[in-house]
């Protein structure tokens, strides 16, 4: 009788909003077509993981099941106009757009953080604060990868930065 040997795909948490533009969704499928080659399985509250008591708490509960995680910083929020600081010294007035990330990307980079699971970060060009800021973690912040629009020379980049994560992702689940 034959039998089938299975493949235990790795966990790894996907923090990404819902809510994408077809351009967004390009760019995550990009993600995730690199997610499955390397044998590892994306995991998101309201995606694959549904919760069954408060999202921040199955937030908290799933990243500790993950042995590494991959934000993806996609535009929800644009400002026309703004001021930065309003009443310090530091106060700016803001003329021109800035784009604003999910707060649910800060939050869910933090818990992996605390979690020391290995992070891959990207971020739509324009995309800055919090997580997506050069220096805050010790995890190097990249653009967003753009379906169909990358070089080979870009793709080879890509591909090399998701074989080192997913080198340390492996490292991460197998030392458990």
């Amino acid at each position: 009788m034959p039998y089938t040997v299975s493949i235990v795909k790795i966990p790894v948490f996907l923090s990404c909003p819902t809510s994408l533009s077809p351009q967004q969704s390009a760019a995550r499928e990009v993600v995730l077509t690199k997610l499955a080659a390397m044998g590892l399985e994306p995991r998101a509250v309201g995606r694959s993981d549904y919760p069954t008591e408060l999202p921040l708490r199955e937030v908290l509960v799933l990243a500790r099941h993950c042995s590494g995680g991959v934000i993806l910083g996609f535009e929800q929020y644009r400002s026309v106009r703004g001021i930065d600081k309003p009443g310090t010294q530091q106060e700016i007035t803001q003329d021109s757009p800035r784009s604003f990330a999910t707060p649910w990307n800060h939050i869910e980079a933090g818990i992996l953080l605390a979690q020391s699971v290995p992070l891959l970060i990207f971020r739509e060009r324009g995309m800055a604060g919090g997580i997506f800021d050069p220096g805050v973690t010790d995890v190097f912040v990249r653009d967003m990868p753009e379906d169909g629009s990358l070089s080979d020379d870009e793709e080879e980049s890509l591909d090399g930065v998701f074989l080192k994560w997913q080198a340390e992702v492996r490292h991460h689940y197998y030392k458990l």
